[in-house]
């Protein structure tokens, strides 16, 4: 009986976190991007929030990656090997 009622507690939460995924994530973000203004100031958030932002720009680009290895393989020939 006491699975019963924990095996619906489950349910229930994951219900819940599926339903709202979009309003956590921003709830998270806003919450770190906070403690990160608090701590090391705006001008350092700033350029962590772009610099995180354009690594996922670019490595979400598979053509980009490629470019970029045959880039490297050119310059630095015998490090990646």
């Amino acid at each position: 009986m006491d699975e019963q009622k924990q095996e619906k507690k489950d349910n229930g939460f994951v219900r819940f976190v599926k339903a709202h995924r979009g309003a956590i994530i921003g709830i998270s973000m806003g919450l770190l991007i906070g403690i990160l203004l608090l701590t090391i100031g705006f001008f350092a958030t700033l350029l962590l929030a772009i610099c995180v932002g354009l690594g996922a720009f670019f490595g979400s680009k598979n053509r980009f990656k490629k470019k970029l290895y045959q880039v490297l393989d050119r310059i630095l020939p015998d490090i990646f090997k």
